[in-house]
């Protein structure tokens, strides 16, 4: 007898190893069946979408449709080929199937989902426009959640070898309760699906919350929390569910951009602004970064003052040491190497208060780093603080104690001379 009817009449003697070829039989026929789907079917329908001069196939390749609905394939092999294995108990094969009859289910309800995911991309595609007005972000999202509900129901009542009807049935009684003992719990599933829907958090992020004393990294995710290390390194807890339903402040997109901005204004003396003479305009000459805007304003009111000669001296135009001094911090800040000069970048005046006239610096470092960010902001105010004596302005302050003592001693000098250095001490 040959090797092989041998090996096939050893085998049929033992039921249980007749049982267990069949099983790798099965195994195998699963694996080959998964593979042919992915490798050779699912790459000629690559080749093929890729040829198709549309684009809403290339949507839903990118999407993943067809590349789930691929593992459908192996899971029917399965769920068939199971009632077929010689020997097998029947309550081993039915729940063989029914777990690859639940798979099934799962895989379709993914497809679906990226069906819908795919049919949003060509929708933002085709109708950018109408897209921005009237997005249908929220109808997918909404959708998507009814079809893994109903998914939910079929696997369950598949596994538990029910009607779905009945499950229904007994799930409409139990509503009630059910949103009575999981209210925070249903209410941070939906916060969390629209948070990673909409991709308001991430790990990493930095978010401000003041009403939970939030300002930080975000450390974790979960369902019911979300964990901020604040910069004091404590930790902050936030519900899930605070977050939708509150409002709060994500840093990403800065830290994405690479620039970080600086809005801060000086407060200049108001009593110190005045009109340069010729002499004083001649002198600002030695500013390396003023002398294109000099040169500019000379030849502008040249040409107004010629318009306008004879007239009466109000009506003449002249520099003044503000305006001056503004396009001098200007100039300074699109020479400084580490302000970005792609961005918005401005120098301006605020409305004028008790605290004299803002002149406001805003524009963006070329980093996101704290310590760095704040290094260049110090940076720039010291030199401008520094440097506006050069243009006779004064910086405004409130009166400190000394100020006090000074101007007492002032007018003590003038009314009574000699007793100014008894006021003094």
């Amino acid at each position: 007898m040959s090797a092989p009817a041998s090996l096939l009449s050893s085998a049929l003697a033992q039921p249980w190893l007749m049982t267990g070829l069949a099983v790798l039989a099965l195994i195998c026929t699963a694996w080959l069946v998964d593979w042919l789907s992915r490798h050779v079917l699912l790459r000629a329908i690559r080749r093929l979408v890729e040829a198709t001069p549309t684009r809403w196939d290339d949507a839903l390749l990118a999407r993943g449709v067809i590349s789930r609905l691929a593992h459908v394939a192996p899971a029917l092999a399965i769920y068939f080929g199971v009632a077929i294995i010689p020997g097998l108990p029947d309550a081993l094969t039915q729940i063989s199937r029914n777990l690859a009859a639940a798979y099934v289910v799962l895989t379709l309800a993914q497809a679906i989902a990226a069906l819908l995911g795919g049919i949003d991309d060509i929708y933002r595609s085709h109708n950018s426009e109408r897209a921005r007005n009237r997005p249908i972000k929220g109808y997918i999202q909404i959708t998507k959640i009814v079809v893994y509900t109903i998914a939910g129901i079929l696997i369950i009542a598949t596994l538990i070898e029910r009607s779905p009807l009945l499950l229904l049935s007994g799930l409409g009684a139990m509503t009630a309760v059910l949103l009575l003992v999981f209210r925070d719990t249903i209410l941070s599933l939906v916060a969390s699906v629209q948070l990673s829907g909409n991709d308001m958090v991430r790990v990493g992020d930095w978010i401000e919350m003041p009403k939970y004393g939030a300002d930080g990294d975000v450390i974790d995710v979960a369902l019911h929390t979300v964990k901020v290390q604040n910069w004091d390194r404590t930790i902050t807890t936030i519900p899930t569910h605070a977050l939708i339903a509150d409002s709060f402040r994500n840093w990403r997109g800065m830290s994405e951009s690479g620039g970080r901005r600086i809005k801060r204004a000086l407060h200049i003396d108001q009593n110190a602004i005045r009109h340069l003479d010729d002499h004083e305009r001649d002198a600002l000459e030695r500013f390396v970064l003023l002398r294109p805007y000099l040169a500019e304003k000379r030849r502008q009111l040249a040409d107004w003052n010629r318009r306008h000669q004879g007239q009466a001296p109000v009506n003449l135009r002249r520099l003044t040491n503000v305006g001056t001094f503004r396009a001098y911090a200007e100039a300074y800040l699109r020479a400084h190497p580490r302000i970005r000069t792609d961005a918005t970048l401005l120098v301006r005046h605020l409305a004028p208060g008790p605290d004299g006239l803002p002149i406001e610096l805003y524009c963006f470092t070329d980093t996101t780093a704290w310590a760095d960010y704040e290094s260049i902001q110090a940076d720039l105010f010291d030199h401008l603080l520094a440097i506006a004596p050069e243009f006779d302005l004064r910086l405004f302050q409130s009166p400190s104690g000394n100020d006090m003592g000074q101007a007492a001693a002032r007018i003590a000098s003038v009314m009574a001379p000699g007793t100014a250095e008894a006021v003094r001490t």
